[in-house]
C-alpha cells in the first residue's frame, strides 16, 4: 500500500475543512440562534433595537443583523450584550437544537435554511406572545387573570 505524501495528506485536509463550511452569505445557524435568543431577551425586557443600540453603542439596524444571524456577534459584544440585558453568557445558547453542536449539523442546517429561505421560530420567541404574556401579566386582579387563562384554555380544546 502507497503511503499519501504530505502535500497530498494537505489538500485531503483542505478538501474535509470546505465540505464542513458554509457557502458565502449563508448565516450560520449558531449565529441565527444566538440572535434570536438577543431578541427575545431586548423584547422579554421591552427595549426596541433602537434602544439595544444606543446602550451598545451600535445603530438599529446592526442590531437587526445581529438578530437574524446575518451578521456574527463576536465575544467581547457578547459580553457587553449580556451585561446590558441582565443575563449569564450562557443564555445564548440555551435550549440550542442538539444538530447545532456538531460543525456537519451546522452545515447541513445551514444549507437546509438557505434552501427554503425561511426560519420557523419558535412560537414562544415570537413578538405576539411575549406581548401576550407582557398584557397577562399586567392584570393586577389573579382572578380575572385565572378566569382569562381558563377562557384561552377553553379556546384553544375547542380549535382543536
Amino acid at each position: 500500500m502507497i503511503k499519501p505524501s504530505p502535500a497530498q495528506k494537505s489538500k485531503a485536509r483542505a478538501r474535509l475543512k470546505k465540505k464542513r463550511r458554509l457557502p458565502p452569505g449563508v448565516p450560520n445557524p449558531v449565529d441565527i440562534h444566538v440572535g434570536a435568543r438577543v431578541r427575545l431577551r431586548r423584547t422579554l425586557l421591552g427595549l426596541s433595537q433602537e434602544k439595544l443600540g444606543d446602550a451598545v453603542g451600535l445603530t438599529f439596524q446592526q442590531i437587526q443583523k445581529y438578530e437574524r444571524g446575518a451578521n456574527r456577534i463576536g465575544a467581547s459584544r457578547l459580553f457587553q450584550l449580556c451585561h446590558i440585558l441582565d443575563v449569564p453568557v450562557s443564555f445564548f445558547f440555551e435550549e440550542m437544537p442538539m444538530g447545532l453542536k456538531t460543525t456537519e449539523g451546522q452545515v447541513v442546517r445551514g444549507l437546509r435554511e438557505q434552501e427554503h429561505k425561511t426560519l420557523e421560530l419558535d412560537p414562544l420567541a415570537r413578538r405576539e406572545t411575549l406581548e401576550l404574556v407582557r398584557a397577562y401579566y399586567k392584570i393586577a386582579d389573579p382572578r380575572v387573570r385565572k378566569r382569562l387563562f381558563e377562557l384561552t384554555k377553553s379556546l384553544a380544546r375547542s380549535a382543536s
